[in-house]
Protein backbone atom coordinates (compact mmCIF):
# COMPACT_ATOMS: atom_id res chain seq x y z
CA UNK A 1 0.00 0.00 0.00
CA UNK A 2 1.56 3.12 -0.88
CA UNK A 3 1.02 6.62 0.62
CA UNK A 4 0.73 10.00 -0.36
CA UNK A 5 4.25 10.97 -0.77
CA UNK A 6 2.57 14.99 0.13
CA UNK A 7 1.48 14.30 3.15
CA UNK A 8 3.47 15.75 6.11
CA UNK A 9 4.37 15.95 9.70
CA UNK A 10 2.63 19.24 10.12
CA UNK A 11 -0.62 18.53 8.44
CA UNK A 12 -0.95 16.42 12.42
CA UNK A 13 0.06 18.54 14.56
CA UNK A 14 -1.80 20.25 16.95
CA UNK A 15 -1.34 22.66 20.66
CA UNK A 16 -2.11 20.81 23.61
CA UNK A 17 -2.15 22.68 26.94
CA UNK A 18 -0.06 20.18 29.37
CA UNK A 19 -3.32 20.31 31.87
CA UNK A 20 -5.70 18.79 29.46
CA UNK A 21 -3.49 15.46 29.61
CA UNK A 22 -5.28 13.35 32.33
CA UNK A 23 -2.66 12.00 34.94
CA UNK A 24 -5.57 9.91 36.18
CA UNK A 25 -9.04 8.14 35.47
CA UNK A 26 -12.49 9.04 35.87
CA UNK A 27 -13.85 8.25 39.66
CA UNK A 28 -15.80 5.91 37.57
CA UNK A 29 -14.85 3.73 34.45
CA UNK A 30 -17.89 5.27 31.97
CA UNK A 31 -18.05 8.60 34.10
CA UNK A 32 -15.65 9.87 31.04
CA UNK A 33 -16.87 12.35 28.15
CA UNK A 34 -17.35 11.14 24.74
CA UNK A 35 -17.64 13.56 21.83
CA UNK A 36 -19.53 12.49 18.98
CA UNK A 37 -18.10 13.26 15.30
CA UNK A 38 -21.02 12.14 13.29
CA UNK A 39 -21.40 10.89 9.23
CA UNK A 40 -22.01 14.95 8.24
CA UNK A 41 -19.25 15.90 10.21
CA UNK A 42 -20.77 17.57 12.98
CA UNK A 43 -19.80 17.20 16.18
CA UNK A 44 -21.76 16.43 19.46
CA UNK A 45 -20.81 16.81 23.25
CA UNK A 46 -21.82 13.78 24.68
CA UNK A 47 -21.02 11.38 28.10
CA UNK A 48 -20.04 7.90 27.42
CA UNK A 49 -23.30 6.89 28.83
CA UNK A 50 -24.87 7.96 25.85
CA UNK A 51 -23.00 5.41 23.35
CA UNK A 52 -25.88 2.81 23.86
CA UNK A 53 -28.04 5.74 22.17
CA UNK A 54 -25.54 5.86 19.10
CA UNK A 55 -25.33 2.82 18.33
CA UNK A 56 -28.28 0.29 16.41
CA UNK A 57 -29.03 -3.46 16.86
CA UNK A 58 -27.05 -5.35 14.32
CA UNK A 59 -23.80 -3.59 14.89
CA UNK A 60 -21.52 -5.66 16.17
CA UNK A 61 -18.67 -3.90 18.63
CA UNK A 62 -14.95 -5.76 18.35
CA UNK A 63 -12.59 -5.42 21.27
CA UNK A 64 -9.06 -5.90 21.84
CA UNK A 65 -8.78 -8.35 24.78
CA UNK A 66 -5.08 -8.27 25.49
CA UNK A 67 -4.12 -7.89 28.65
CA UNK A 68 -1.36 -5.31 30.05
CA UNK A 69 1.70 -7.31 31.94
CA UNK A 70 3.42 -5.32 34.81
CA UNK A 71 6.48 -5.04 31.69
CA UNK A 72 8.69 -2.37 33.80
CA UNK A 73 11.63 -3.97 35.90
CA UNK A 74 14.68 -1.92 38.27
CA UNK A 75 17.71 -3.65 38.79
CA UNK A 76 21.29 -3.88 37.81
CA UNK A 77 23.87 -5.63 35.73
CA UNK A 78 26.53 -7.85 37.51
CA UNK A 79 28.48 -4.99 36.98
CA UNK A 80 26.66 -2.87 39.17
CA UNK A 81 25.57 -0.11 36.80
CA UNK A 82 21.66 0.42 36.78
CA UNK A 83 19.33 -0.53 34.88
CA UNK A 84 16.05 0.22 33.74
CA UNK A 85 14.16 -3.05 31.63
CA UNK A 86 10.70 -2.14 29.70
CA UNK A 87 9.77 -5.86 28.10
CA UNK A 88 8.55 -4.66 24.41
CA UNK A 89 7.66 -8.53 23.85
CA UNK A 90 7.25 -12.03 25.39
CA UNK A 91 8.70 -14.39 22.71
CA UNK A 92 9.00 -17.40 24.57
CA UNK A 93 7.99 -18.91 28.00
CA UNK A 94 11.23 -17.29 29.44
CA UNK A 95 12.53 -14.80 26.85
CA UNK A 96 11.60 -11.68 25.51
CA UNK A 97 12.54 -8.60 23.87
CA UNK A 98 13.35 -5.28 25.58
CA UNK A 99 13.77 -1.76 26.11
CA UNK A 100 16.94 -1.09 28.11
CA UNK A 101 18.08 1.89 29.57
CA UNK A 102 21.27 1.75 31.37
CA UNK A 103 24.22 4.30 31.21
CA UNK A 104 26.20 1.64 29.37
CA UNK A 105 24.07 -0.60 27.20
CA UNK A 106 24.18 -4.86 28.36
CA UNK A 107 26.77 -6.89 26.01
CA UNK A 108 25.52 -10.31 25.25
CA UNK A 109 26.31 -12.64 27.94
CA UNK A 110 26.35 -9.97 30.72
CA UNK A 111 23.46 -11.28 33.65
CA UNK A 112 20.94 -8.50 35.03
CA UNK A 113 19.65 -8.52 38.83
CA UNK A 114 16.30 -7.10 38.84
CA UNK A 115 13.92 -6.33 41.60
CA UNK A 116 17.02 -6.82 44.16
CA UNK A 117 17.39 -9.85 43.03
CA UNK A 118 14.62 -11.59 42.39
CA UNK A 119 14.47 -11.91 38.61
CA UNK A 120 17.39 -12.91 37.14
CA UNK A 121 18.23 -12.51 33.60
CA UNK A 122 20.94 -13.33 30.78
CA UNK A 123 21.23 -10.43 27.87
CA UNK A 124 21.77 -12.92 24.71
CA UNK A 125 21.96 -9.98 22.08
CA UNK A 126 19.92 -7.69 20.21
CA UNK A 127 17.39 -7.01 17.64
CA UNK A 128 17.47 -4.04 16.46
CA UNK A 129 16.78 -1.12 19.26
CA UNK A 130 15.52 -3.76 21.73
CA UNK A 131 17.38 -6.44 23.95
CA UNK A 132 16.79 -10.66 23.67
CA UNK A 133 16.31 -11.42 26.97
CA UNK A 134 16.82 -14.92 29.01
CA UNK A 135 15.35 -14.94 31.94
CA UNK A 136 16.21 -17.99 34.65
CA UNK A 137 12.41 -18.50 35.60
CA UNK A 138 9.13 -18.01 33.35
CA UNK A 139 9.17 -14.31 32.36
CA UNK A 140 4.81 -13.95 32.72
CA UNK A 141 5.32 -15.24 36.26
CA UNK A 142 8.18 -12.84 37.42
CA UNK A 143 6.79 -9.98 36.08
CA UNK A 144 3.25 -10.86 37.51
CA UNK A 145 5.00 -10.93 41.14
CA UNK A 146 7.83 -8.42 40.63
CA UNK A 147 7.11 -5.95 37.77
CA UNK A 148 5.36 -3.06 37.37
CA UNK A 149 2.75 -1.60 35.37
CA UNK A 150 3.85 0.18 32.23
CA UNK A 151 2.30 3.66 32.46
CA UNK A 152 2.58 5.84 29.32
CA UNK A 153 5.49 8.34 29.53
CA UNK A 154 2.88 11.23 29.70
CA UNK A 155 2.21 10.01 32.79
CA UNK A 156 4.20 11.40 35.48
CA UNK A 157 2.94 9.50 39.11
CA UNK A 158 4.58 5.87 39.62
CA UNK A 159 2.16 3.02 38.97
CA UNK A 160 0.27 2.00 42.59
CA UNK A 161 -2.42 -0.74 43.10
CA UNK A 162 -5.14 1.71 41.62
CA UNK A 163 -3.28 1.80 38.55
CA UNK A 164 -2.87 -2.00 37.74
CA UNK A 165 -7.05 -2.32 37.88
CA UNK A 166 -7.83 0.89 35.86
CA UNK A 167 -5.24 0.85 33.36
CA UNK A 168 -7.12 -2.61 32.22
CA UNK A 169 -10.06 -3.03 30.48
CA UNK A 170 -12.56 -5.55 32.15
CA UNK A 171 -12.30 -8.34 29.45
CA UNK A 172 -8.71 -8.36 29.62
CA UNK A 173 -8.05 -11.82 28.69
CA UNK A 174 -4.62 -12.58 26.99
CA UNK A 175 -1.44 -11.19 28.74
CA UNK A 176 1.21 -9.81 26.38
CA UNK A 177 0.57 -5.46 26.02
CA UNK A 178 3.23 -3.03 27.51
CA UNK A 179 -0.09 -0.52 27.11
CA UNK A 180 -3.34 -0.22 27.62
CA UNK A 181 -6.14 -0.55 24.73
CA UNK A 182 -7.13 2.61 26.19
CA UNK A 183 -10.74 3.19 24.38
CA UNK A 184 -11.99 -0.32 25.77
CA UNK A 185 -10.73 1.28 29.34
CA UNK A 186 -14.64 3.44 29.59
CA UNK A 187 -16.75 -0.19 29.42
CA UNK A 188 -17.97 -1.74 32.39
CA UNK A 189 -19.62 -5.19 32.45
CA UNK A 190 -22.89 -3.65 33.04
CA UNK A 191 -22.75 -1.67 29.71
CA UNK A 192 -21.62 -4.62 28.08
CA UNK A 193 -24.62 -6.36 29.42
CA UNK A 194 -26.71 -3.49 28.45
CA UNK A 195 -25.60 -3.04 24.61
CA UNK A 196 -26.20 -7.36 24.34
CA UNK A 197 -29.50 -7.02 25.63
CA UNK A 198 -29.83 -3.89 22.77
CA UNK A 199 -28.82 -6.44 20.30
CA UNK A 200 -25.29 -4.94 19.61
CA UNK A 201 -23.11 -8.28 19.16
CA UNK A 202 -19.58 -8.30 20.31
CA UNK A 203 -16.18 -9.62 19.32
CA UNK A 204 -12.73 -10.33 20.07
CA UNK A 205 -9.09 -9.75 18.56
CA UNK A 206 -6.06 -9.57 20.34
CA UNK A 207 -3.56 -7.23 19.22
CA UNK A 208 -0.34 -6.76 22.48
CA UNK A 209 0.33 -3.10 22.41
CA UNK A 210 3.62 -2.60 22.30
CA UNK A 211 6.33 0.55 23.29
CA UNK A 212 5.99 1.31 19.64
CA UNK A 213 2.75 3.06 20.01
CA UNK A 214 4.09 6.27 21.99
CA UNK A 215 6.84 6.65 19.19
CA UNK A 216 6.88 9.67 17.77
CA UNK A 217 6.67 10.06 13.82
CA UNK A 218 10.58 11.47 13.31
CA UNK A 219 10.58 12.35 9.89
CA UNK A 220 8.94 15.49 7.81
CA UNK A 221 7.56 13.05 4.99
CA UNK A 222 4.91 10.54 6.45
CA UNK A 223 5.77 8.28 3.53
CA UNK A 224 9.24 7.56 4.84
CA UNK A 225 8.42 6.60 8.34
CA UNK A 226 9.03 2.82 9.23
CA UNK A 227 6.02 0.87 11.11
CA UNK A 228 6.87 -0.55 14.62
CA UNK A 229 5.50 -4.33 14.20
CA UNK A 230 2.60 -5.76 16.40
CA UNK A 231 1.17 -9.23 16.83
CA UNK A 232 -2.10 -9.61 15.76
CA UNK A 233 -4.54 -12.10 16.22
CA UNK A 234 -8.38 -12.20 14.66
CA UNK A 235 -10.23 -15.87 16.01
CA UNK A 236 -12.54 -17.44 13.43
CA UNK A 237 -15.46 -16.50 15.61
CA UNK A 238 -14.92 -13.25 15.08
CA UNK A 239 -14.13 -13.43 11.56
CA UNK A 240 -17.52 -15.16 11.29
CA UNK A 241 -19.00 -12.50 12.90
CA UNK A 242 -17.99 -10.07 10.56
CA UNK A 243 -19.05 -11.98 7.59
CA UNK A 244 -22.87 -12.52 9.09
CA UNK A 245 -22.79 -8.57 9.77
CA UNK A 246 -21.45 -7.25 6.99
CA UNK A 247 -24.67 -9.79 5.47
CA UNK A 248 -27.04 -8.39 7.52
CA UNK A 249 -26.20 -4.80 6.73
CA UNK A 250 -25.28 -3.86 10.30
CA UNK A 251 -22.15 -1.98 11.52
CA UNK A 252 -18.52 -3.15 12.15
CA UNK A 253 -16.73 -0.61 15.14
CA UNK A 254 -13.74 -1.18 16.27
CA UNK A 255 -13.30 -0.21 19.68
CA UNK A 256 -9.76 0.97 19.75
CA UNK A 257 -6.99 1.89 17.30
CA UNK A 258 -5.34 -1.79 18.06
CA UNK A 259 -9.12 -3.50 16.88
CA UNK A 260 -8.49 -1.37 13.94
CA UNK A 261 -4.76 -2.24 13.22
CA UNK A 262 -6.28 -6.06 13.70
CA UNK A 263 -9.12 -6.10 11.52
CA UNK A 264 -7.88 -3.93 8.71
CA UNK A 265 -4.20 -6.60 8.69
CA UNK A 266 -6.95 -9.51 8.51
CA UNK A 267 -8.64 -7.99 6.06
CA UNK A 268 -5.31 -8.01 3.67
CA UNK A 269 -3.48 -10.49 5.41
CA UNK A 270 -1.08 -10.61 2.04
CA UNK A 271 0.17 -7.48 2.70
CA UNK A 272 0.31 -7.60 6.66
CA UNK A 273 2.06 -10.41 7.46
CA UNK A 274 -0.91 -12.87 8.42
CA UNK A 275 -1.78 -16.06 7.47
CA UNK A 276 -4.62 -18.15 8.00
CA UNK A 277 -3.73 -20.78 10.52
CA UNK A 278 -5.42 -24.62 11.10
CA UNK A 279 -8.42 -23.05 13.42
CA UNK A 280 -9.25 -20.76 11.04
CA UNK A 281 -7.80 -17.85 12.79
CA UNK A 282 -5.73 -14.66 11.26
CA UNK A 283 -2.41 -14.42 12.57
CA UNK A 284 0.39 -12.82 12.39
CA UNK A 285 2.88 -9.58 12.97
CA UNK A 286 1.66 -5.93 11.18
CA UNK A 287 3.21 -3.52 10.36
CA UNK A 288 0.40 -2.04 8.55
CA UNK A 289 0.25 2.17 8.30
CA UNK A 290 -3.11 3.65 7.72
CA UNK A 291 -2.93 6.98 6.46
CA UNK A 292 -5.07 9.85 4.90
CA UNK A 293 -6.02 7.65 1.58
CA UNK A 294 -6.25 4.16 2.66
CA UNK A 295 -9.23 2.74 1.95
CA UNK A 296 -11.14 0.69 5.22
CA UNK A 297 -11.93 -2.68 4.08
CA UNK A 298 -13.66 -3.70 7.36
CA UNK A 299 -13.94 -0.62 9.95
CA UNK A 300 -17.20 0.95 9.39
CA UNK A 301 -16.87 3.08 12.69
CA UNK A 302 -14.66 3.60 15.71
CA UNK A 303 -14.47 4.47 19.20
CA UNK A 304 -11.23 5.76 20.48
CA UNK A 305 -9.40 7.97 22.75
CA UNK A 306 -7.73 11.57 21.86
CA UNK A 307 -4.20 10.63 20.08
CA UNK A 308 -1.60 12.64 20.50
CA UNK A 309 0.47 15.12 18.10
CA UNK A 310 2.11 13.88 15.14
CA UNK A 311 1.31 9.79 15.79
CA UNK A 312 0.62 7.58 13.62
CA UNK A 313 -2.97 6.99 15.70
CA UNK A 314 -3.66 10.41 14.83
CA UNK A 315 -3.30 9.32 10.81
CA UNK A 316 -5.26 6.14 11.33
CA UNK A 317 -8.02 8.42 12.60
CA UNK A 318 -7.83 11.36 9.85
CA UNK A 319 -7.76 8.41 7.26
CA UNK A 320 -11.60 7.29 8.92
CA UNK A 321 -13.03 10.38 9.39
CA UNK A 322 -10.84 13.07 7.39
CA UNK A 323 -7.92 15.47 7.76
CA UNK A 324 -10.22 18.35 8.12
CA UNK A 325 -13.22 17.15 10.69
CA UNK A 326 -10.80 15.52 12.67
CA UNK A 327 -8.29 18.87 12.93
CA UNK A 328 -11.71 20.41 13.75
CA UNK A 329 -12.60 17.74 16.17
CA UNK A 330 -9.52 18.58 18.12
CA UNK A 331 -9.89 22.02 18.37
CA UNK A 332 -13.21 21.89 19.41
CA UNK A 333 -11.86 18.97 22.24
CA UNK A 334 -9.01 21.33 23.47
CA UNK A 335 -11.46 24.40 23.49
CA UNK A 336 -13.75 22.29 25.46
CA UNK A 337 -11.28 20.99 28.04
CA UNK A 338 -11.55 17.51 26.96
CA UNK A 339 -9.35 14.96 28.78
CA UNK A 340 -6.44 13.73 26.44
CA UNK A 341 -4.80 10.33 25.66
CA UNK A 342 -4.61 7.13 27.53
CA UNK A 343 -6.97 7.91 31.04
CA UNK A 344 -8.70 10.66 29.07
CA UNK A 345 -11.79 11.16 27.33
CA UNK A 346 -13.53 9.74 24.23
CA UNK A 347 -14.50 10.11 20.62
CA UNK A 348 -16.98 8.25 18.43
CA UNK A 349 -15.98 8.82 14.93
CA UNK A 350 -18.28 8.11 12.27
CA UNK A 351 -16.96 8.60 8.54
CA UNK A 352 -18.25 11.35 6.42
CA UNK A 353 -21.26 10.06 4.28
CA UNK A 354 -19.73 9.35 0.66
Amino acid sequence: MSIDPSLDISQFDYELPSELIAQSPAAQRQDSRLLHLDPASQLHDLHFTDLPGLLRRGDLLVFNDTRVIKARLHGQKSSGGKVEVLIERVTGPDTALAHIRASKSPKPGNLLELAEGRVLADCTGRDGALFALRFHKPVLDMLEHYGATPLPPYISHAADEHDESRYQTVYARHPGAVAAPTAGLHFTDDMLALLREQGVDQAFVTLHVGAGTFQPVRVDKISEHVMHAERYRVPAETLAKIQATRAAGGRIIAVGTTSVRSLESAARPQESNGQVCPDGSIEGDTRLFITPGYQYQWVDALITNFHLPQSTLLMLVSALAGLEPIQRAYRHAVQSRYRFFSYGDAMFIEPPTP
